[in-house]
């Protein structure tokens, strides 16, 4: 936890120069975390959050780009739509990391975290206040993942306003519920709010789309209240996270932990698995108990260990059909945050294709 005092920088303009920064180089012009005003054609404001993790730039390369359009084109930001721009954790973002030691994860500490309280979850409360001020046409927080994911857009209210705006990125669309206190939870109070999933970091793709989606945004007048054609989304349902316990050792062949991940994990992203896909070998001596294996809770945060997997000649299995998303093979990540997502489709929310 950290204790080290963050306070929220607020501006009416872009600093000078920082267009021109990397990621990296954000700290030598930003104090800290900064929410930046900028006028536009119309009111009210979109919110755009990048950087809660310092490792996924995809958000900031991709407003940069985004404002730099307008300067070459107008010799001014031109915007048709106010924008607010939330720079989120610029000390992480300096060394490329996820998060520094000491500090929480910026896109758990939201309103609604059930984390311990932290100086983090104050400031994000502050962001989330000044924008209940200001009043908020649409909110985006733009992330890389870790694993090989599809580009994708995830909410948390089931809206059509909140589903229009995914689909704008996205075909496909994620509802979830947990990890509480991420951006959109607590944006989704004031307005339409969207995850987007870029890819992972460095792909160029990502950025263009990105960039591309924030532009049609800042055009957008309104975003529809009729339902979205069933044949225009592909909506799934996060039904439990993932999660190593501290005490398992865990890796990837050739190591030998207590459990040896599959490497094909990433594979099995937004792949309908049957039952009986392995996901991982398991030493003899750690004996058959599934819950201290893998830790997996649903939405309301009971254990479903035993309800999702099974332990059968050494390999942790499904027992259940199931869709994945977000597994990695990045050990830093699985450690620091989760091995990865279980989902189902969810079209019963969706009018009939036809209708």
């Amino acid at each position: 936890m950290s204790d080290t005092p963050v306070e929220l920088t607020i501006l009416e303009a872009l600093p000078e120069g920082l267009l021109d920064c990397p990621p990296t180089d954000l700290h030598r012009v930003l104090p800290g975390p900064t929410l930046i005003h900028l006028p536009g054609e119309r009111e009210p404001p979109l919110f755009v959050s990048v950087l809660m993790h310092g490792n996924e730039p995809v958000g900031w390369d991709a407003v940069r780009l985004s404002l730099r359009d307008g300067l070459e084109r107008h010799g001014r930001f031109g915007l048709p739509r106010a924008l607010s721009l939330f720079i989120g954790n610029v000390a992480a973002a300096a060394h490329g990391q996820r998060r520094l030691p000491g500090q929480p994860d910026y896109n758990r500490v939201w309103p609604g975290s059930e984390l311990p309280a932290t100086p983090e979850h104050a400031l994000m409360a502050s962001v989330v206040e000044a924008m209940r001020a200001r009043g908020l046409f649409a909110s985006i927080d733009l992330h890389n993942n870790t694993g090989a994911n599809p580009h994708y857009a995830c909410v948390n209210v089931i809206d059509n306003r909140f589903l229009h705006l995914a689909t704008l990125f996205s075909r496909t669309v994620v509802y979830f519920l947990r990890p509480r206190g991420v951006q959109s939870q607590a944006m989704a109070a004031l307005g339409p709010a969207v995850t987007l999933e870029c890819g992972k970091a460095g792909e160029a793709y990502g950025v263009a789309q990105a960039r591309e989606f924030i532009n049609a945004c800042l055009h957008l007048s309104e975003l529809p209240e009729y339902p979205v054609p069933a044949q225009d989304i592909d909506l799934f349902h996060t039904v439990a996270q993932m999660r190593v316990p501290a005490d398992i050792r865990f890796g990837f062949p050739p190591a030998q932990p207590t459990l040896i991940l599959s490497p094909e994990l990433e594979r099995l992203n937004f792949r309908e698995l049957p039952a009986g896909t392995a996901f991982a070998r398991v030493r003899a001596e750690a004996g058959a108990a599934v819950p201290a294996l893998l830790d997996v809770r649903d939405e309301r945060g009971r254990d479903v260990a035993n309800r999702f997997f099974v332990l059968e000649d050494g390999e942790l299995r499904l027992k259940v059909s199931a869709m994945p998303s977000m597994l990695t093979a990045d050990l830093t990540v699985i450690r620091q945050d989760c091995l990865g997502y279980l989902m189902e489709r969810y079209d019963q929310c969706l009018p009939r294709r036809g209708d």
